[in-house]
């Protein structure tokens, strides 16, 4: 197990609680049984006191008299452990019990009669003090105090004893918990390592997101990364995209410049007009890869303006066919659209028509178009009197590497860029045969 892993230091942190609990634990046990041991000990001690008293006989003269056995055997056997003295109040020792031979006396502290004392004291015994009052027949009073004394070792060894008892079964209880804690780890933190090994099949490709049955907490977790992987994975193919793209739309103006290059002091302004023109789709190609699919216009564009650049360019690429182009749009058209999303638009569209088209090409702007329920700004319609398209053919050429003839040369993604940039505007694409031209019709409403 890794000193960084989640589990590492949830086991540690896991074991100090586990330790710093014990420890305040067997303190805590300790303690009470040491009070509970005193406190049978003192119940004792005064046991012995009350024995002591049945036993004791006060005589006529006023001396206190004690048998020569008494009930508990340990106080005839000297350093038996358990102790006894009688003392007057405040005057010399009267009595003490055979076992207590060769020990000093314990001097009691202040004491009123009926009154009771329990202490240790610095020999290390346990001493009970009892003063009692007493009166024989003859009327005569004496006040005695009445000592029991009983050494330290027995409670001592009980409490060494319950200590040691104690802390073995702490130890076993806390192994014992820290293996269910490090099973319970495992079992708890299974669905991070489970994610973690379906982020490495992602990573090996073996998966494409994580698709597991995770726990509640993670689901949100797995949501995300599956959002940033789709994310990282849409960046990328934008990208290769945008390169093909770039390709694409670099290939119309590389043929003018090509039909321009033979004579190149006549044409030296269209061949200025399509370096700046490259230069633009470069940059606006660049934008697109780096975007997220969403594009924001802040000014307008004159559709007519475009149209008109874009037929005198491709009237020169197709000069062979000798195209008819019929423009029928307003002087100025302006929409609120991304220039290059325009001249990709309507580039894509009047190339593949002057391609397709044996002499003739139609192109019509009309402004606020209504379509069904939604009104648009802008209707770009483009028709050609070539072959056309079949009505089954028409979704499949919008997915990009498709081309409607697969003999012409083409890279298939022309009208899958105008499709997709429509779409992203919020606009809609239509096509059908041309009823005037007989070819192709292309509707581009625009938003």
């Amino acid at each position: 197990m890794q000193t960084k892993s989640l589990s590492f230091r949830l086991l540690v942190s896991a074991c100090l609680v586990l330790v710093a609990f014990f420890a305040l634990v067997s303190l805590v046990l300790e303690q009470s049984f040491r009070e509970s041991a005193e406190q049978a000990l003192k119940e004792n001690l005064q046991v012995q006191v009350y024995s002591l008293l049945s036993a004791a006989e006060l005589k006529n003269s006023g001396e206190l008299s004690m048998p020569p056995s008494l009930p508990e055997p340990r106080f005839a056997t000297p350093g038996s452990g358990l102790y006894a003295f009688i003392q007057l109040a405040k005057k010399n020792l009267v009595w003490r019990s055979p076992s207590a031979i060769g020990l000093d006396v314990i001097a009691p502290p202040e004491l009123s009669s009926g009154n009771s004392v329990f202490l240790l004291n610095e020999q290390g015994r346990y001493v009970l003090h009892y003063d009692v009052i007493w009166q024989n027949v003859a009327g005569v009073e004496r006040e005695y105090i009445f000592t029991v004394t009983e050494d330290a070792q027995f409670v001592l060894h009980q409490v060494e004893r319950f200590r040691k008892t104690l802390r073995a079964w702490l130890l076993v209880l806390g192994l014992s918990l820290i293996f269910i804690q490090f099973a319970l780890l495992r079992w708890s933190l299974k669905p991070l390592r489970i994610i973690v090994k379906d982020l490495e099949d992602v990573e090996k490709g073996s998966k494409t997101h994580l698709d597991g049955y995770y726990a509640t907490e993670l689901e949100g977790l797995a949501g995300h990364l599956n959002s940033f992987i789709n994310s990282e994975r849409a960046h990328l193919e934008r990208y290769r995209n945008a390169l093909a793209d770039l390709a694409h739309s670099l290939k119309t103006p590389l043929s003018i410049l090509r039909g321009c290059v033979e004579s190149f002091s006549v044409n030296k302004e269209s061949v200025k007009e399509q370096i700046l023109r490259m230069d633009e789709i470069v940059e606006y190609q660049l934008q697109r890869a780096a975007a997220k699919g969403e594009h924001k216009t802040t000014r307008t564009v004159d559709v007519s303006a475009v149209i008109n650049k874009i037929s005198a360019s491709l009237s020169k690429v197709y000069l062979d066919k000798q195209i008819a182009f019929d423009i029928a749009m307003p002087e100025q058209s302006p929409i609120y659209i991304e220039e290059g999303d325009l001249y990709e638009i309507a580039g894509n569209l009047m190339d593949n028509a002057c391609k397709w088209c044996r002499h003739s090409v139609n192109i019509s702007v009309s402004l606020n178009e209504r379509k069904g329920r939604r009104n648009y700004a802008v209707l770009l319609q483009i028709e050609d009197d070539g072959p056309g398209i079949p009505v089954g053919k028409l979704n499949e050429i919008l997915k990009r590497g498709v081309r409607a003839d697969e003999n012409i040369h083409g890279h298939g993604i022309g009208m899958a860029v105008v499709y997709e940039l429509i779409g992203l505007l919020g606009g809609k694409l239509e096509g059908s045969k041309s009823e005037s031209l007989g070819g192709m019709k292309w509707s581009v409403y625009l938003p």
